[in-house]
């Protein structure tokens, strides 16, 4: 029987190392010690596809219940502020009393008595009011609460109200953390919104690639938690295929996995097979939903790189699209706060989404001038 494959490479699945991002877990493990006042109790995490946002806020969340700490994880859709309620309130259940009470209210006597009840305490206020009451009830047992926002959305009403709301908690000194993560292009958008100028003050991650010697270490002891090593030569190989994208790493080291299974060692072979199958995972997974999400500007700043060979001058740029530098300068931004290129001093930029360069040549093409 062979020992089940420890990669993850689904996305929302918390891997067995958490490579590269020590760093952060170790601020907010600090935070959740801390208590209120604490900085890192309000932060937020943007970065591509594929660089493991979703997955470090559920292991935010395991670090937070070692500290005493309950945790809701929930999404930005509508319906959002409703979910965290029901989820605090299934998480709180073995703390405290989060039933739905009702009390009397009244009675008539006529041909039939009635009783007519009103709701407790738990039912009745806005959503504000409900939440204080439970963080209230959970700060007095010594218990914060860690609210996680994935796919954070500039254009969801609920998002702003949560913001909102959440400033008051710290305002009233509440054991309470807000962690959102997104793709920085609309995280950027939400903290345009006067409404949440308080966010601006959050701490901000930007997950971009993690160092060889980090992936390395993640490829390495996830294959010897699942029971098998990895050939020195192979794990350099693996290395190189995994271009320091978290994701990427998880595909490569999944598919080399599964090549030989029984076997003791992961062998050069077995990665070389599993990390074409990975890219062909990669490609379908990511690279096509960031093409779709691009404008067609946006497309065209980016074909206008494909004609450099490497590093990409910005005056350059704009010269080839016939516009001034400010057009220019938008579009590299945008480009930038997606994860999809990044800047090589004040003047430069390159890609930095594994793959997307040689997707887009075959894809598009470079820029016809």
């Amino acid at each position: 029987m062979t020992a089940p494959n420890p990669f993850t490479p689904t996305f929302g699945r918390v891997p067995l190392l958490m490579a590269g991002r020590l760093d952060i877990i170790s601020e907010m493990e600090s935070a959740f010690e801390n208590g209120p006042g604490d900085p890192n109790l309000s932060t937020i995490l943007t970065g591509a596809r594929g660089t493991g946002k979703t997955a470090l806020l559920l292991y935010l969340s395991r670090i937070a219940a070692e500290h005493g700490w309950i945790s809701v994880n929930v999404a930005a859709i509508p319906g959002m502020l409703e979910d965290i309620i029901e989820r605090t309130r299934d998480a709180a259940a073995n703390f405290i009393d989060t039933s739905e009470k009702t009390r009397l209210k009244g009675l008539t006597v006529g041909q039939l008595l009635g009783l007519e009840w009103e709701p407790g305490a738990t039912a009745g206020g806005n959503w504000r009011t409900r939440m204080t009451r439970m963080l209230q009830a959970l700060n007095d047992q010594g218990i914060g609460l860690l609210i996680t926002v994935d796919e954070v959305r500039p254009d969801l009403d609920e998002m702003i109200q949560l913001a909102t709301v959440y400033q008051h908690f710290v305002g009233e000194e509440r054991a309470v953390a807000l962690v959102l993560a997104g793709l920085p292009g609309k995280v950027s958008s939400l903290l345009r919104n006067e409404s949440v100028s308080f966010l601006r003050r959050a701490n901000r991650y930007l997950l971009g690639n993690i160092a060889d010697e980090d992936i390395a270490e993640g490829i390495r002891l996830t294959a010897e938690e699942g029971g098998r090593s990895i050939a020195p030569e192979a794990l350099t190989q693996a290395v190189e295929a995994s271009e320091g994208f978290p994701y990427l790493m998880q595909l490569v080291g999944f598919q080399s996995w599964a090549q030989n299974p029984g076997e003791k060692t992961i062998s050069l072979e077995d990665v070389l097979r599993g990390a074409e199958a990975a890219h062909r995972n990669f490609t379908e997974r990511v690279l096509e939903a960031t093409y779709y999400d691009l404008s067609p500007k946006d497309l065209l700043f980016l074909q206008a790189m494909l004609l450099d060979e490497d590093e990409s001058r910005i005056a350059v740029i704009a010269e080839r699209l016939g516009e001034g530098s400010n057009y220019a300068s938008t579009y590299k931004r945008r480009l930038i706060e997606q994860g999809i290129i990044g800047e090589r001093g004040p003047s430069y930029v390159t890609f930095e989404l594994p793959g997307f360069r040689a997707y887009l040549e075959a894809k598009l093409g470079p820029l016809q001038i």
